[in-house]
């Protein structure tokens, strides 16, 4: 794993100036990296643990990008709790807490420390890994796909909204009513539901079915609060992307469907899938 002898994790930690951090647990982790907890991990070289990582991410006095892996969770979810509330809070790790420290960013920061160097890749040994790059997401693909499903559970009455529930189909016994928009997931929507049995919601829906039978990679399935005791449901596979709300319809996005979200209607059997998707899904401690 590129960067991660004592005198790296050493120089990174020391010199760091952090500019955020996020979070690596099966409940929470950057969907961007992959459709399930250990794929995100795989991606940075990463054993899954079942506590999870905090991810640090910064600049050392020369400008250079640092990814510091810590095993204290909690450090990392306070800071960012702080942060979300608009409270300053210094995030120090203790270098016995270091896991690693990997050479570059996962994620893309827009934000650079002030008075060091432009960020830039830190130079690494030619048997070493190459430094960390975000994913890809100026086209479409797995990546920009689960950064879509990210937007509409965050924007979840924009999306809703824009539905009306009079425009689905009777659904056929057996299927969902699903409704196809084509949309970038990140943009403003103008649904046109309507268009009911479409191939690829029916083969998402079985897969998702299919997990209550044999259970997916952990954090396929994660749940999350949601107004009015529901939860927010996020589930991924193979080429899809879910969210749904458990009193409520779902939204699909494909990678065979570039910038289209098919909205699902609630219909007879949705409700029983989505309790059953609950009912297996990681949630936050």
């Amino acid at each position: 794993m590129a960067g991660t002898d004592e005198n790296a994790v050493a120089a990174a930690d020391d010199a760091l100036f952090v500019l955020t951090a996020v979070l690596l647990t099966p409940a929470k982790f950057p969907s961007v990296l992959g459709d399930d907890y250990p794929e995100a991990c795989a991606a940075l070289g990463l054993a899954p643990l079942a506590d999870g990582y905090g991810l640090v991410l910064g600049q050392d006095g020369e400008g250079a990008r640092w990814t510091v892996v810590i095993d204290d969770v909690s450090l990392v979810a306070v800071a960012i709790a702080s942060w979300d509330c608009g409270m300053e809070y210094e995030l120090s790790p203790d270098e016995r807490t270091v896991v690693a420290a990997l050479p570059g960013w996962p994620l893309a920061v827009a934000v650079a420390a002030p008075g060091v160097p432009a960020p830039h890749d830190p130079a690494v040994e030619p048997d070493e890994a190459p430094a960390l790059t975000p994913p890809d997401t100026t086209v479409w693909g797995p990546a920009q796909r689960r950064l879509g499903a990210d937007e509409i559970a965050l924007q979840w009455a924009q999306w809703r909204e824009q539905i009306d529930d009079a425009e689905f189909q009777v659904p056929d016994e057996g299927s969902e009513s699903a409704g196809a928009a084509e949309e970038d997931p990140a943009g403003d929507a103008e649904q046109e539901p309507g268009a009911a049995g479409h191939s690829g919601v029916r083969r998402v829906l079985a897969e998702a079915r299919a997990y209550a039978d044999t259970p997916p990679p952990l954090g396929r399935v994660r749940s999350s609060f949601a107004p009015g005791g529901a939860r927010t449901l996020r589930a991924d596979g193979p080429g899809w992307s879910l969210v749904a709300r458990t009193d409520d319809i779902a939204f699909v996005l494909l990678d065979e469907e570039p910038g289209e979200v098919l909205p699902v209607g609630r219909g007879p059997e949705l409700p029983g899938l989505l309790e059953a998707l609950d009912a297996m899904a990681v949630r936050p401690a």
